[in-house]
């Protein structure tokens, strides 16, 4: 044999190899999204069935005067603002900045609560909604900046905002105080971090059990970055509303919210799911903690798979620390969505907030 053709023979037995590498790695892979899904799918079954007690009037779009404007960011995108009540009535206006994949209409218990009574205001994160997701890839850092832009834009001089933010729109709050923090009692007179986090949040997930073989759980990081950062269409169904309950929602709950969630979730594009996902990866607001300077609560459910109570109890912590923790509350067997699960209860825990910032002001 020749010495050109002893060279391809080894470079057939290499590639060869490689193939058969690639297979093997393939089927590893493989394996472990099938473990891993299963596990995760188990636990889905074992959750109950939904009460069906019928439709929860909070949960309705609001009856009162809502206006709807529009804010520019930045990078020249588009930001959907819905407000009620009136600025001039209160020193403290509310806002409210939803989570990843929902959209203003997730507060609907919240402006239900305060119909006209108390200014609220509300905009949808950039890319759900009716907001655009803007020209430039999502970051962590643009949430703050959208949530400063939104503040610019509606808080009138000598007037202050409560700022109650849920999931993601935690995480805008922080990242706005990394950026925009300093003198903040200025402009900010009171916080609500609620199903939130502030580190790791994709990687810290509670989603797929931890019990899993010592070969699957390379797969569930693998996994849990595809859920969070694949472009795939969610349909609105019976299959969709299963897991929407377990990735979502407490065990105990009624179909009323899973219903009112599985659509909201649905509702939001798979461009932007898939973006903001990826953008989260990398989370670590932390440091904007210790910017805060306002009395600030922080929620969170017991029964919370997306942001756990290590999340909340982390951040407490940080803030206690500081002087400026306001309240620690958990509500057993709640799960991510508190201000639908927990309206009434969550919706009192604002009043209360409001209430004590207001003294102080005055």
């Amino acid at each position: 044999m020749t010495g050109k053709n002893v060279a391809n023979s080894k470079w057939a037995t290499a590639r060869r190899w490689g193939l058969y590498s690639a297979i093997g790695l393939a089927g590893a892979t493989a394996a472990q999204f099938a473990i891993t899904g299963s596990a995760m799918l188990r636990e889905v079954l074992k959750y109950p069935k939904p009460i069906d007690d019928g439709p929860d009037p909070l949960l309705e779009q609001p009856t009162h005067a809502m206006r709807s404007s529009v804010v520019g960011t930045p990078d020249g995108a588009l930001l959907h603002v819905v407000a009620s009540g009136d600025v001039n009535d209160s020193d403290e206006i509310l806002v409210l900045i939803h989570g990843w994949t929902c959209n203003t209409s997730f507060w609907n218990p919240q402006f239900n609560h305060f119909g006209s009574s108390r200014p609220v205001i509300a905009y949808d994160q950039r890319g759900h909604g009716l907001s655009e997701l803007g020209p430039n890839r999502p970051t962590v850092d643009m949430l703050g900046q959208d949530l400063q832009a939104v503040l610019e834009a509606m808080i009138p001089e000598g007037k202050r905002a409560v700022l109650v933010g849920h999931s993601m729109g935690g995480m805008t709050i922080m990242s706005w105080a990394q950026q925009f923090g300093a003198g903040m009692e200025e402009k900010i007179s009171g916080i609500v971090l609620v199903s939130t986090a502030g580190l790791g949040v994709i990687q810290r997930q509670e989603l797929i059990p931890d019990s899993l073989p010592a070969l699957a759980r390379p797969g569930k990081a693998v996994l849990t970055k595809f859920f969070t950062s694949a472009p795939l269409p969610l349909p609105s169904n019976s299959t969709t509303s299963l897991f929407s309950h377990y990735v979502t929602l407490g065990p105990v709950v009624r179909k009323a919210y899973v219903d009112f969630t599985d659509e909201i979730v649905a509702a939001c594009s798979a461009k932007a799911r898939a973006a903001w996902g990826a953008a989260m990866y990398p989370l670590d607001v932390l440091s904007g903690l210790d910017r805060i300077t306002v009395p600030t609560s922080v929620v969170v459910g017991s029964a919370d798979l997306l942001t756990p109570v290590k999340h909340a109890q982390e951040m407490a912590t940080i803030l206690s620390s500081r002087g400026f923790l306001h309240s620690y509350t958990s509500y057993e067997g709640a799960g991510h969505m508190v201000p639908i699960e927990r309206a009434d209860a969550f919706n009192a825990l604002i009043d209360e907030l409001l209430a004590d910032v207001s003294v102080a002001a005055g």
